[in-house]
């Protein structure tokens, strides 16, 4: 499976955001007006199949780039989940170099374990915590 990762919301349609956040269950009631404010203010990222050209995952991130960030939205198409898609998508964000000094937060009800592999902790339920990484000898 040929697939790249994007950055950046000028590269993504915010349509196939749409599609994709309508089959989840956070987000399917979102308005396309909220759907298109939330993608113009946080950093998105894409994974678009090479052939065809499909959005097929998605995830955004909220931060202030000196303490934490907020990693939301995280979704892969259901025909393509199960094929380590969400792992290349959440390795691809975490370990970017503006987000690993910095506390990641996110809110879910499912897919822990992905999460755990990065380092979050579950901290009350759904919120789950990645602490920022330690500087050795800064």
């Amino acid at each position: 499976m040929n697939y790249r990762i994007v950055e950046g919301s000028d590269k993504l349609d915010t349509r196939d955001i749409a599609r994709l956040l309508k089959a989840t269950y956070w987000a399917d009631k979102r308005s396309m007006d909220t759907i298109e404010k939330s993608v113009r203010h946080s950093s998105c990222y894409g994974i678009y199949m090479d052939d065809p050209e499909k959005l097929i995952g998605f995830a955004r991130v909220i931060s202030d780039y000196a303490t934490s960030y907020y990693l939301c939205d995280v979704i892969i198409d259901p025909e393509y989940q199960h094929q380590g898609l969400g792992t290349a998508l959440v390795s691809h964000i975490v370990t970017s170099p503006e987000y690993t000094k910095l506390r990641g937060i996110l809110v879910t009800r499912d897919a822990h374990d992905l999460y755990r592999r990065f380092g979050f902790e579950a901290a009350d339920g759904r919120v789950m915590v990645k602490p920022p990484e330690v500087l050795q000898n800064p």
